[in-house]
């Protein structure tokens, strides 16, 4: 995934002074990502991050105020980019493209942050918030819209819980990506595997029939 904004998350700008580079920004976000993964949440610190992104704790704190104002930074930056929601007329090839496309979120930048920082988020109230905002309401949102085109076209029924469908797909896609173990036989993308292998049960679930 690529991110071309990167969203300022810290204390606003001083109204005077140079303004800030955007490529100190891009090596931060860099840097944080490659220390979570390295050390996770509990072993990051913001010294680490400075000198991995070649820049002064100074420049860093200009930025981000806190280690978690910095974290929560990083997950906005690497937000879940679930690509353009394409109406193809059928519903099979609407939620398979939706699944792959989860897949290579996972398989992406903003799938290696979450692996890194899905435990703290457990008891850390801010860095959840802003994970519900950049991963799961994405997919809500295209998850309904696909459901309202199949129903408005007769291809399900109207789906009374559509949120559920949305658990539906989350939870099946990051646990097996995150958790269960490669198989034998299994390719070298196990989110692509497993959106192809959940398809069938998800349109089974919303009453889907094929034409």
């Amino acid at each position: 995934m690529t991110t071309d904004h990167l969203p300022d998350t810290s204390a606003p700008a001083a109204p005077r002074g140079r303004p800030r580079d955007a490529t100190r920004d891009r090596a931060l976000m860099d840097a944080t990502l490659a220390e979570l993964q390295r050390h996770g949440y509990s072993g990051l610190t913001t010294a680490a991050v400075a000198r991995r992104a070649g820049v002064s704790t100074a420049t860093l704190y200009r930025r981000w105020r806190s280690k978690q104002d910095l974290v929560v930074g990083a997950a906005q930056a690497w937000a879940e980019n679930l690509g353009p929601d394409h109406d193809t007329g059928s519903l099979e090839s609407d939620l398979g493209a939706l699944l792959h496309d989860k897949a290579d979120a996972l398989q992406g930048p903003s799938g290696r942050l979450l692996r890194a920082v899905l435990g703290e988020a457990a008891h850390n109230q801010a860095l959840a918030d802003v994970l519900f905002d950049a991963f799961v309401l994405p997919l809500q949102s295209r998850v309904l819209a696909l459901l309202e085109r199949a129903a408005h076209r007769g291809q399900i029924p109207p789906v009374e819980d559509p949120l559920v469908v949305a658990e539906l797909v989350i939870g099946p896609m990051v646990s097996h990506t995150f958790l269960v173990p490669p198989t034998e036989g299994e390719g070298p993308s196990p989110g692509h595997d497993i959106a192809e292998r959940l398809l069938p049960y998800l349109l089974r679930a919303v009453g889907h029939r094929p034409t």
